[in-house]
């Protein structure tokens, strides 16, 4: 059980954060001076202020937190996160680098990625967007299919495998993720029109990132808005590597222990890539997300 004033972050815009205490209670709290860093998912220490308001006291220790960076800025998704869904759609085409990198970023951090292909009633495109996703369905991730404006389906397919964890929501813009979110939480724009109020935002504005639980069979929601940028210049090359588990068996064959498995010689992913044992599109995607952390680390 938590303490009193512990409690979870389930909505952020800018420096205001809602928290939800133990008894169900939402209070809008700051962090104390000019600290920022806490993200949806956080569970936190607060002291209360009047009637509905506190500050940030402490941020308790996460388990991981997803998060892109580029040379401009660093945008948080959401901390301890079970797992990622990842919506990409028949139509508009999803960005298979995008798709990539969300992966990546997932699996530095210890996040189960799945994949949700969304708009299967557009039959016409199906199996192309079946075709893209090849490649990655090839390396364990599970891909459901469905039309999110199907209820039935969502509740069949989707809703049993959300129960019990913490669910991160993902996807580029157009893919559809809004509608399945309304799909899964039907109240959802009710709530964040509330909580938009209760953040002194104005009725029409929406939370940045917010937290839904969800009904039966239960787990959590994590919502965020839609991406077309998905940088990981703060990852280390041990994190990256971490982002391509398929790499890991070809490693141990490397001849030199700090190979980066573009050029020497000797090295095993390179050869497994030689011997078409690793997709080129997930090498191609390695080799720019090493190159763009290496360019980063020598601008500062």
């Amino acid at each position: 059980m938590s303490a009193p004033n512990e409690g979870r972050i389930i909505a952020a815009h800018g420096r205001h954060y809602s928290v939800e205490l133990a008894d169900g209670s939402l209070r809008k709290c700051f962090p104390r001076g000019k600290k920022t860093g806490p993200a949806v998912g956080d569970w936190v220490r607060i002291t209360p202020q009047g009637a509905d308001e506190g500050a940030i006291d402490a941020v308790l220790p996460r388990r991981n937190l997803l998060f892109r960076s580029d040379e401009m800025r660093s945008k948080q998704f959401a901390a301890n996160v079970d797992q990622l869904l990842i919506v990409v759609a028949v139509e508009p085409t999803f960005s298979e680098d995008l798709l990539g990198r969300a992966l990546t970023g997932a699996w530095s951090v210890g996040i189960e990625p799945i994949i949700i292909l969304n708009k299967i009633d557009i039959t016409a495109g199906l199996e192309a967007a079946r075709e893209r996703l090849a490649p990655t369905r090839a390396l364990g991730v599970p891909v459901i299919e469905l039309s999110a404006q199907d209820a039935q389906a969502v509740q069949r397919e989707l809703a049993p495998r959300l129960a019990g964890r913490v669910n991160l929501l993902l996807g580029q813009s157009g893919m559809g993720k809004s509608t399945l979110l309304n799909t899964l939480v039907p109240d959802a724009q009710a709530a964040t029109r509330e909580h938009s109020t209760a953040l002194d935002m104005g009725r029409h504005t929406t939370t940045s990132t917010r937290l839904y639980h969800l009904p039966a069979p239960g787990g959590d929601l994590i919502d965020s808005p839609g991406f077309q940028a998905f940088g990981l210049q703060h990852l280390s090359g041990e994190d990256i590597l971490r982002g391509f588990p398929e790499f890991k068996r070809y490693i141990e064959q490397c001849r030199f222990y700090n190979c980066t498995h573009r050029h020497e010689p000797g090295c095993g992913v390179v050869g497994a890539l030689k011997a078409g044992q690793i997709d080129p599109g997930r090498y191609a995607l390695y080799e720019r997300i090493l190159a763009e952390t290496e360019a980063a680390r020598q601008r500062y």
